[in-house]
């Protein structure tokens, strides 16, 4: 099997031939159950190393797409899944692995006071001004830079919104959707997110959920018109979507032209070392818009969120909720531009992990 690599891309090689084979397995060229070529095998007919076809066969596996079997190969996990309810083990699905739950404790102070001395000496006077509406250039472009090389996402700065925190933009989402729509929910979810979408006239509908994400039978009997989840470790049940779970979101969205709020909070934490896979990187209809934050990763009085918006949806951003000016200072906003750019963002991140022997 031959699949084209191309080397003037700035996609690395393995996540070129990573995407490939996902979308092949989701289009049915692999079938459950079957096996993939070889590594060596696939390596040699696309003319790259054999680490780099291992590093995407293991994204697969650690995205549920396929399973490694011990002497026999890798083969496909994912199946087409229709609108039916799951079962699920009540006693198992709801636990949160209290020894897994990531703090941002080891994150050495004399690098965060070196960083504030370097932008204050290198911006001066321009810690003081005033953000412009939807964050200033350096944050923005540096975020956009971080998602291209460790995320898979490529956006324009344009598409990249900065608040104050996840909850705020929230808030920023319903307002621009429209009060008064119905916005389902995971079911149990963070109890904010309820909250502020009621405070901004939405009305919620709980979806429950089994082991694998929002239940289907659940997807298809609420007549929302937006859906936000947490496809990652959701709070409190501790759920992360599968991969063909995730797959029925879009197809949700898609079919209904709805909107999907993805939420992916602590997704760089992820327990097997490798981010997962976003609703957004994967969506190819604009139905999807993500919501990160800086939190959890870097500090909790840093209350610094960021929005990615379809294109589709910039203008009516513009028309509804555009004239809002950035609720974070431009001090933090370029401290966080150094930390991304300088690499330190990825390297906290692999030392937590590290601290934590995930």
């Amino acid at each position: 099997m031959h699949i084209r690599i191309d080397r003037e891309s700035s996609v690395p090689a393995y996540m070129q031939v990573y995407n490939e084979l996902r979308n092949r397995i989701i289009s049915g060229a692999f079938v459950h159950g079957a096996k993939l070529p070889s590594k060596r095998e696939l390596a040699r007919d696309c003319l790259v190393s054999l680490p780099t076809i291992e590093h995407a066969y293991q994204l697969l596996c650690d995205e549920g797409f396929c399973e490694m079997r011990l002497r026999s190969g890798c083969y496909v996990k994912y199946a087409v899944e229709s609108f039916f309810p799951v079962s699920a083990t009540e006693e198992t699905i709801f636990q949160i692995d209290r020894d897994h739950i990531l703090h941002n404790d080891n994150i050495p102070f004399s690098s965060v006071a070196a960083m504030l001395r370097k932008v204050i000496l290198d911006y001066g006077e321009r810690i003081l001004m005033k953000s412009p509406k939807g964050g200033c250039s350096q944050l923005r472009d540096a975020i956009c830079r971080y998602l291209s090389r460790c995320r898979n996402i490529n956006v324009s700065r344009e598409q990249v919104i900065i608040g104050s925190g996840a909850e705020y933009l929230y808030g920023i989402c319903i307002q621009m959707l429209g009060r008064g729509k119905t916005i389902a929910l995971e079911s149990p979810s963070y109890e904010k997110i309820e909250a502020v979408y009621k405070a901004n006239g939405a009305v919620c509908d709980m979806l429950e959920m089994d082991g694998e994400g929002i239940r289907t039978d659940e997807l298809s009997r609420t007549s929302a018109e937006i859906l936000h989840v947490t496809p990652f470790n959701s709070f409190p049940s501790g759920v992360t979507a599968s991969a063909k779970r995730r797959q029925v979101y879009l197809e949700w969205a898609y079919q209904r032209n709805a909107v999907i709020i993805e939420d992916d909070y602590d997704s760089e934490y992820t327990l097997n070392g490798t981010a997962p896979q976003t609703l957004f990187a994967q969506s190819e209809n604009d139905h999807v818009i993500y919501i990160n934050t800086f939190s959890k990763t870097i500090a909790p009085s840093l209350r610094v969120a960021y929005m990615l918006l379809p294109e589709k949806l910039l203008p009516l951003y513009e028309q509804t909720v555009g004239f809002y000016s950035c609720t974070v200072p431009m001090l933090e906003q370029f401290f966080l531009a150094e930390w991304l750019d300088s690499g330190e963002f990825e390297r906290t991140i692999n030392r937590v992990r590290n601290t934590k022997k995930i």
